[in-house]
């Protein structure tokens, strides 16, 4: 089943991580960097999209180089955000099998006083935002001077955050005998120059543009409590014509225990997971790809290998560990020229993830509501009626007209077909069928800080500047609060919703060469920026 990675030259070890994980295929990006990483002495420059299994690329073959148990740090990984950060290490951790490699991912906002505790027992690999690692170097409770590996990871988006110059400077305290490994959608003179003053002999591979973010398919969301989310899924099935979908979960666990709860609600679901012999895994996705069940349960391990052009829906009932996994899961749907719907069920818990997925992918993941009972009611109604205006115009039920008219003899006729509705729908169209969702607000459980890239020398003042945000935002001046102004630059905080609508309304307008408004930095990171 992993032949082609065994073919990359990856051991044992690191093969029953990728099966654990359900990985079958390398991705183009994989093909081409592992096998430089595990054969060459070279460094290394990947030009790729966001989702094309970056991580994996340089992650299984830095920890098949890695010295286990060495307990002091030998690879050095920076990322553009916090979300990132927790991504990659999830990731990296999740490839490393038996072998005895630490991890940690250090970023602002997290207690600094837990990550000293965790850099002084020793760890291989640190992964990290810019403004942190400076943070802990110049404490000097990290000590990168002897790393073997030092990555730089979407290096395009630490340049449009102002990382670079941090960047460098976290340079000057590695290795000189280092391997460099850069990872970048786009290429820049700015990188460009980056590369050329710290980068000897390196090779650059080039990916495709990845297409599974593709326009068709539909991306929406739902706010939903952890408990509530079987009954949010039954609703959105229920309310859909013809639905023929995937939904993920994150454990054989939870696969097993949805689809069991599905048949019992009288779905023709499956489950689908690792776990499974091949045969059975076979038997089951030929079931599903011949529509004989139109329900499928499965792990990330089905995201893989799966070509199915006729899906209506891919379902999120749980969110991946990784942006990764979630490319690869929508684009199971919207594929050869049909419309398709990827749907994510977000718990009070989980809006900084969803919001992460959205700012990276840079697609709009429209938040949408659960069904209510009685529309989904109507839906089912409007099934039945057509159904039934289908036999009548096909002619198909003449062999009961004699029993239909002897009914109807000393019966009123509506009374006779609400009678034989209820007969053979009412369980279906019962309101008790469903359960209440009770209603959960995920937006206001947090804030986000803005940097806005004007300040006093650009003539902006408190009032002028959420008088700005409002009229190009549409976002009620209410919910922008302390705002602070600098000579160059201002800050400002709203909630996490807002904050979304913010960006995405000032996505392309740029002031002195960058956005005008985009993530603030971390508080440390702000109190430097504010010093230069």
């Amino acid at each position: 089943m992993l032949e082609k990675f065994e073919k990359l030259g990856l051991s044992k070890n690191a093969l029953l991580a990728l099966e654990k994980k359900g990985f079958e295929e390398p991705t183009e990006i994989q093909e081409k960097v592992i096998p430089l990483l595990l054969n060459e002495d070279v460094d290394v420059i990947g030009q790729a999209q966001t989702g094309t299994g970056k991580t994996a690329a340089f992650g299984l073959p830095m920890i098949e180089k890695l010295d286990q148990g060495a307990k002091k740090v030998q690879a050095l990984i920076l990322v553009p955000t916090r979300e990132l950060a927790l991504q990659v290490a999830e990731e990296i951790n999740s490839l490393k099998g038996q072998k005895r490699v630490g991890v940690i991912a250090i970023y602002g906002g997290q207690s600094i006083d837990q990550q000293l505790r965790r850099l002084r027992k020793g760890v291989e690999i640190v992964v990290g935002t810019p403004g942190r690692i400076k943070d802990h170097l110049g404490r000097k409770s990290l000590k990168v001077d002897q790393i073997t590996y030092m990555v730089l990871d979407e290096v395009d988006e630490m340049l449009n955050m102002g990382f670079i110059d941090d960047v460098e400077e976290i340079l000057s305290h590695t290795s000189q005998d280092k391997r460099m490994l850069l990872f970048s959608a786009t290429m820049p003179d700015r990188i460009l120059r980056l590369v050329k003053k710290y980068m000897s002999e390196y090779k650059l591979v080039r990916t495709k543009k990845s297409q599974e973010t593709v326009s068709l398919t539909d991306q929406i969301y739902f706010e939903v409590a952890h408990a509530d989310r079987l009954e949010a899924l039954c609703r959105l099935i229920d309310s859909e014509e013809n639905f023929y979908g995937l939904i993920f979960c994150r454990t054989k666990i939870d696969v097993d225990e949805l689809y069991k709860k599905l048949s019992d609600r009288g779905y023709d679901a499956e489950g689908l997971h690792g776990d499974m012999s091949q045969n059975m895994r076979e038997r089951i996705f030929k079931r599903f790809k011949d529509q004989k069940i139109n329900i499928l349960v499965a792990t990330d391990v089905a995201a893989r290998g799966i070509d199915i052009n006729d899906l209506t829906h891919v379902i999120n009932f749980s969110l991946p560990q990784n942006l990764e996994s979630y490319i690869h899961r929508i684009g199971r749907t919207g594929r050869a020229g049909k419309e398709g719907t990827a749907v994510t069920f977000v718990t009070p818990d989980e809006y900084r993830k969803i919001a992460a997925i959205r700012r990276i992918t840079k697609t709009d993941i429209r938040k949408e509501k659960i069904p209510a009972i009685g529309d989904v009611i109507n839906s089912k109604k409007a099934r039945i009626r057509n159904d039934i205006n289908n036999v009548i115009q096909a002619s198909s039920g003449d062999e009961f007209i004699d029993f239909a008219s002897e009914m109807l003899e000393n019966n009123d006729p509506e009374k006779v077909l609400a009678a034989v509705i209820k007969c053979a729908f009412s369980d279906e169209l019962s309101r008790s069928s469903y359960n209440e969702i009770r209603d959960v607000s995920i937006n206001t459980k947090g804030v986000t800080r803005l940097f806005v890239a004007k300040g006093k020398i650009d003539g902006v003042d408190p009032r002028k500047l959420i008088s700005m945000i409002k009229d190009t935002s549409k976002v009620d001046s209410n919910r922008i609060r302390d705002v602070r102004i600098f000579d160059r630059f201002s800050f400002i905080t709203v909630p996490f919703e807002e904050a979304e609508i913010i960006l995405r309304a000032f996505k392309k307008k740029k002031i002195r060469q960058r956005p005008i408004i985009e993530r603030a930095k971390s508080p440390k990171d702000s109190k430097q920026r504010k010093k230069r």
